[in-house]
């Protein structure tokens, strides 16, 4: 497998997801965000792809590797947690760098609270996943290896 800059997908994970496995299984499930890392990088392997992962807590280093990805990485898979209804500053990075992106989230948003059923990021993204637990990952891993194929 290669590593270089037009075969690596970024994993981008926002805030919360370090949690993962602990937090409200009964929503999120009981795989922990190693199992999703890892579960991404097995996926994309099979499309000789690698995957560079990171989860942030906070938005601007979110927006700080999202920048750094436009010249290294092929692609943007991000589950951006609850900045998912709130920033703008995540959609017009994601917009700005110019790559594919798979927005994934977990769980299905659309069966929660109102305010979870607005995305600033969806409009941006090339493709969306929901609902799907951690299997949206290889879901997004699939599609974004077809993106990359084209």
């Amino acid at each position: 497998m290669t590593d270089s800059p037009k075969r690596t997908i970024l994993l981008l994970n926002g805030p919360n997801l370090n949690l993962l496995g602990t937090r409200e299984p009964e929503i999120y499930g009981h795989e922990t965000l190693a199992d999703v890392e890892a579960l991404a990088q097995r996926t994309a392997a099979e499309y000789d792809l690698a995957v560079e992962a990171f989860q942030s807590n906070h938005e601007g280093v979110l927006i700080d590797a999202i920048h750094e990805a436009r010249l290294t990485k092929a692609g943007i898979i991000m589950n951006p947690g609850a900045y998912t209804h709130t920033s703008v500053a995540i959609a017009d990075a994601l917009s700005g760098v110019s790559l594919p992106v798979i927005e994934v989230h977990i769980s299905n948003v659309h069966r929660r609270e109102a305010f979870r059923h607005h995305s600033y990021v969806s409009p941006v993204a090339a493709s969306i996943i929901i609902g799907a637990g951690i299997n949206g990952y290889r879901l997004a891993v699939q599609q974004l290896a077809h993106l990359i194929g084209r």
